[in-house]
């Protein structure tokens, strides 16, 4: 297993499209275990393949308290979704902003497990938010687009900011 660097807005790639996986071989098993290590390393409750820069449908995730209920969803569907609920989120690629998100209470999902075994299941509250989030990830949206245009532009203007201070500190260490 291996750590990955997590990409953070507004690196592209997190903007993308990820595709089907179509492989459930060594290498997909390979790529869930680094994601897995680097979820846990971050911390967070879940991570998206195109986090890591692998543009591909997977997901890991792990919601409970204990952070011992891994569970890995490739090419995640939701399949339908009812009621709603308004609670905090924040992502590890979107630096230094949490905010509150709309999104269903209870959905139900399909994907494949990393042997490629079908499995559907029904996710409610936190659970079902994480699932929702990862899943966004997955089809290029970050939780900053279900925000008002102008929370989003206020994010966009500081994180711009904060690149340049990045960038200068760097230049200058650099020069030293």
């Amino acid at each position: 297993m291996a750590l990955r660097e997590i990409l953070t807005y507004p690196n592209p790639i997190l903007r993308q499209n990820a595709e089907p996986v179509t492989d459930f071989d060594e290498s997909l098993r390979k790529l869930v275990n680094d994601m897995a290590e680097t979820m846990y390393d971050a911390p967070g409750v879940g991570l998206a393949a195109n986090q890591i820069g692998v543009v591909q449908q997977i997901v890991v995730i792990d919601a409970s308290e204990e952070k011992n209920d891994l569970m890995a969803l490739i090419n995640p569907e939701i399949l339908s979704g009812e009621g709603s609920q308004v609670d905090e989120e924040g992502c590890l690629s979107v630096v230094g902003l949490s905010a509150k998100v709309k999104r269903f209470n209870k959905i139900k999902v399909k994907a494949f497990d990393v042997e490629g075994k079908e499995i559907e299941f029904e996710a409610e509250e936190w659970f079902a938010r994480v699932v929702q989030h990862e899943v966004d990830h997955l089809k290029g949206t970050l939780f900053i687009d279900h925000l008002s245009s102008l929370k989003r532009s206020l994010y966009k203007k500081k994180r711009k900011k904060q690149l340049k201070e990045e960038q200068a500190a760097k230049n200058d260490k650099q020069d030293k």
